[in-house]
C-alpha cells in the first residue's frame, strides 16, 4: 500500500483554510442578492472575465482531475485526449447561449425551454434525466472529495467526503449564483497555476522517453492508437460532453445570468482554455509505471503518482487542484439543480404565485435537501469515478437533438423529442451494462437521433418563438 504524502494534520489545515475562506465569500456575495433574480442569476449582469472563469472552472471537475487519470491508465493516449474532447461541448454551446438569451429573456431553466418548447411529457422525462443526472454527478464529486483526501493524507473517506460536501453546500446556500461566480474566478486561477507546476515538475523529473519505452515494455496497449476500446470511447466522450451541456441547467443558468453579448465569448474561450486540463493532468498517470506506484484503486492514480514524484509540496499542490476544481463544480451543480427544482416544481406545480421572497426561501431549503441525498449516495463507494461519471452519459446523450432542434427548427416535433429522450436513455443504459462503459453515450445520441429526425420529417409540428418570450419572472415582495 502507498502510505499518505501528508500528514491529516497538513490536509486539515489546508482544508479548513480553503474552507472558511469559501463561506466567508459566499456570505459576502450573497449579502448582494436583494430577489431571486440576484440569488439565482447573478441578477443576469455577468460580464465576459467572470463568465469565462465561471464557465471553465465549472468544466475542470474534480472528476477531470482525477478521472483523466485514471482513463489515461486504463485506455491509454485515447483515454486522456478522449476526455479533452470534452472541450467541444462547451465550444458549440457558445451560440446557443446567446440564442438562448435572446429567445427566453425571462427564462431561469433549461426545464423552462422544454415544458414550453415541448409539452409536459417531454418536459416530464426530461426532469427525470436532469435529476439522475444531477446525482450522478454530485455523487461523483463527492466521491472525488473523499477519494483525493483519503489518498493524499490519509483522512478517512467518508470524513472528508461529508466535510467538503457541507463546506461547498454552505457557501452555495449563502451567496447564490453570485458566490458561484465569485469564487470560481479564484478557483479557476488556481487550477491553472497548479496544473502548469505538476506538468512541468513532472516531466522534469521522469522524461517522456523514459515514460515511453517502460509504457512499450510492461503495458504496449496505452500506447497502440487503435485500441478498440479507446477509440470507441474517444466518439462516447465527445457525444457525452455535448449532451451534459446541451441540457444541463448548469450551463442555461449561465446563459441566463451573462450579459447580452457576453455568452459566446465566455463559452468559447472556455473551451479552449479547458481543452488541454484533461491531458496534463491524464499524462501524469503514466508515469505510474516508471515510478513502481502501487494503484489500489484507479481513480487514485492521479494523486498517488504526484504525491509520489513531487512529494510533500506535490501532494499540496494536487489537494488544492482537485479540492478547488470539486468546489467550482459542486457549488456550481448545487445551485442549477436547486433553481431547477424550484422554477420547474415547486414554482409551476405547487406554488404558480409564489414570490421572489418565497422562492428564495424554497431555493435554499432545496439546496440542503440536495446536500443531504448525495452525502447518503455516496456513502457507500460502489465504483469507480470514471464509471460513475459514464453511467450518466446514457441520459444526457438522448438530449442533444431534442435541444439543438428545439433551438433552431419551428417544426420540431414534440412527441418525438419525448420519445428520443425516453428511448435514447434506455439504449444507453443497455450499450453501459451489456457492451461498456464507453459505449452508452453513442447508444443514447444515435437513438434519439434516430427519433427526432424522422419523428420530424414525416411530422413536423409549427412552433412559434414567441410562446418563449411569454414567460414571466415571479413578483418581488418589498
Amino acid at each position: 500500500m502507498n502510505e499518505p504524502v501528508l500528514s491529516p494534520n497538513t490536509g486539515w489545515i489546508i482544508l479548513g483554510a480553503f474552507s472558511v475562506l469559501w463561506i466567508f465569500l459566499g456570505w459576502y456575495w450573497g449579502r448582494r442578492a436583494k430577489s431571486f433574480d440576484d440569488h439565482v442569476l447573478a441578477g443576469r449582469n455577468v460580464g465576459v472575465a467572470l463568465g469565462t472563469a465561471t464557465a471553465m472552472a465549472t468544466w475542470v471537475t474534480s472528476n477531470t482531475t482525477m478521472a483523466a487519470p485514471q482513463l489515461a491508465y486504463q485506455l491509454g493516449i485515447w483515454g486522456m485526449v478522449g476526455y479533452s474532447l470534452g472541450c467541444v461541448g462547451l465550444m458549440m454551446f457558445a451560440p446557443m447561449a446567446e440564442r438562448i438569451k435572446h429567445l427566453i429573456p425571462n427564462g431561469y431553466t433549461s426545464g423552462d425551454f422544454v415544458r414550453t418548447r415541448y409539452g409536459k411529457r417531454a418536459w416530464q422525462v426530461f426532469l427525470l434525466i436532469s435529476f439522475f443526472y444531477g446525482l450522478g454527478w454530485l455523487v461523483s464529486m463527492g466521491m472525488a472529495g473523499g477519494i483525493l483526501l483519503e489518498a493524499l493524507t490519509g483522512i478517512p473517506y467518508l470524513v472528508g467526503m461529508l466535510t467538503i460536501t457541507i463546506v461547498c453546500v454552505g457557501y452555495t446556500l449563502l451567496g447564490g449564483l453570485s458566490a458561484v461566480v465569485g469564487t470560481d474566478f479564484i478557483q479557476s486561477i488556481l487550477i491553472m497555476i497548479g496544473l502548469v507546476v505538476v506538468g512541468i515538475a513532472t516531466f522534469s523529473t521522469v522524461p517522456a522517453a523514459e515514460v515511453h519505452a517502460r509504457l512499450a515494455e510492461d503495458r504496449p496497449e496505452l500506447l497502440n492508437l487503435l485500441m478498440p476500446a479507446s477509440l470507441m470511447f474517444l466518439f462516447n466522450n465527445l457525444l457525452f460532453g455535448v449532451g451534459e451541456i446541451f441540457h444541463s441547467n448548469v450551463w442555461w443558468s449561465r446563459a441566463f445570468a451573462f450579459r447580452r453579448g457576453t455568452g459566446f465569448r465566455a463559452f468559447f474561450v472556455a473551451g479552449l482554455a479547458w481543452l488541454p486540463v484533461p491531458i496534463a493532468a491524464g499524462a501524469v498517470a503514466l508515469a505510474a509505471p516508471v515510478l513502481g506506484v502501487n494503484v489500489p484503486a484507479l481513480d487514485m492514480v492521479g494523486p498517488l503518482v504526484v504525491g509520489k514524484l513531487l512529494g510533500t509540496a506535490g501532494a499540496i499542490v494536487i489537494l488544492i487542484i482537485v479540492f478547488s476544481s470539486l468546489a467550482s463544480s459542486l457549488d456550481s451543480l448545487l445551485a442549477a439543480t436547486s433553481d431547477l427544482l424550484v422554477e420547474d416544481v415547486y414554482r409551476h406545480i405547487f406554488r404558480p404565485n409564489a414570490g421572489g421572497r418565497e422562492l428564495r426561501w424554497a431555493a435554499r431549503g432545496i439546496i440542503l435537501v440536495i446536500g443531504g441525498i448525495s452525502i447518503a449516495l455516496c456513502w457507500g463507494r460502489l465504483t469507480t469515478l470514471a464509471e460513475m461519471i459514464q453511467f450518466t452519459g446514457a441520459f444526457v446523450s438522448s438530449t442533444i437533438f431534442p435541444i439543438a432542434t428545439g433551438l433552431y427548427w419551428k417544426t420540431t416535433n414534440r412527441h418525438a423529442a419525448a420519445l428520443g429522450m425516453l428511448l435514447g436513455s434506455g439504449a444507453g443504459l443497455w450499450a453501459y451494462f451489456e457492451i461498456g462503459f464507453y459505449t452508452a453515450a453513442l447508444a443514447g445520441a444515435s437513438v434519439s437521433m434516430i427519433c427526432v429526425l424522422a419523428g420530424t420529417l414525416l411530422f413536423p409540428q409549427p412552433f412559434s418563438w414567441d410562446e418563449l418570450k411569454e414567460l414571466r419572472r415571479p413578483e418581488e415582495e418589498t
